[in-house]
């Protein structure tokens, strides 16, 4: 199976590697190339064939229904891995949003919660929440963007420690609850919940803001099965997902993801599942049904590439 590990395009000039996307700057602009690596543990643990390509057309298709919203920094997509965008200058901020009380990360919103939280970006919970309910209404919790580490902060100290002014802090907040009130309307269309979600946004030379790097992705959002989620929370449950953790708890339970020099192969199997749910995550949240691109992949990039005008 052909699958997209990284690319070497010395036309394109220097390359940037980041966990997912390789970019380059040409013309000046970007090219943003999306592989198949899969990332956990601050590396990469396996490559998962199709999911660059889901994940930069997902992208694509919630940029064009986002677009009246706010400018963002989509020129063309010449290919089914690849964007090229504008340059502009990153906000330091995620821009994260949440719809509902849920998550078991040190940041999340119910391990906080669950600790005595209550104020969230300056929203005010009630007492009394439960595990995976719906919040009052959606809240603007957002993080720093940071080499060493993401920081849970409150708008005023974002601005006091200068990463973001007054007025921009308001208007990333306003945008990121308009683009995912958006998202919450189209994604109920096709039997799925958009529970929580981080956008990243740039500023343009004249100022204005611009939504940049991906939108409503899988590796960006989480999603739930709307028709199960009032039966599975009055019981009790955990809501139906996409369930993309199956991968990560394998390398948990099989080496020390963390310290090891060298991690075992990730089991075939368990990529090729993988590879179905992102696939089927694209039909779901599209509507559409994914058609594979041509291969080999790196050549018919480098051909879509090579005969983009910059």
């Amino acid at each position: 199976m052909d699958i997209l590990r990284e690319t070497s395009f010395d036309f394109l000039g220097p390359k940037k590697t980041g966990k997912v996307r390789d970019m380059y700057e040409r013309g000046g602009k970007l090219v943003l190339i999306t592989t198949d690596r899969h990332s956990s543990f601050d590396r990469i643990i396996a490559h998962i064939p199709w999911k660059g390509q889901v994940l930069n057309q997902v992208s694509a298709w919630w940029f064009d229904r986002t677009k009246d919203i706010v400018p963002n920094h989509v020129l063309a997509v010449p290919d089914p891995n690849v964007t090229v965008a504008r340059k502009c200058t990153m906000v330091p901020v995620e821009a994260v949003v949440r719809g509902y009380l849920t998550g078991v990360t040190d940041t999340a919103a119910w391990t906080r919660y669950a600790a005595g939280l209550r104020d969230f970006g300056g929203t005010i919970l009630p007492d009394g929440m439960r595990k995976n309910q719906q919040l009052p209404q959606p809240i603007f919790d957002p993080t720093t963007k940071e080499a060493a580490h993401d920081r849970t902060l409150s708008p005023q100290q974002m601005i006091a420690e200068g990463f973001i002014t007054q007025d921009l802090f308001a208007r990333v907040r306003e945008t990121a609850l308009k683009l995912f009130a958006r998202g919450q309307e189209i994604t109920a269309r096709n039997g799925l919940i958009l529970v929580d979600t981080k956008y990243e946004f740039g500023t343009d030379e004249s100022g204005a803001l611009v939504l940049i790097d991906e939108i409503h992705t899988p590796d960006s959002s989480r999603y739930w099965q709307s028709d199960s989620y009032t039966v599975r929370f009055a019981a009790g449950e955990e809501p139906q997902y996409f369930d993309k953790e199956f991968l990560r708890l394998w390398f948990r339970d099989h080496c020390d993801p963390y310290h090891d020099a060298t991690l075992p192969p990730a089991p075939p199997e368990l990529v090729d599942e993988l590879s179905r749910r992102y696939i089927a995550m694209y039909d779901q949240i599209t509507g559409m049904t994914f058609q594979r691109g041509e291969t080999p992949i790196l050549q018919r990039i480098e051909k879509n590439l090579r005969s983009f005008a910059f």
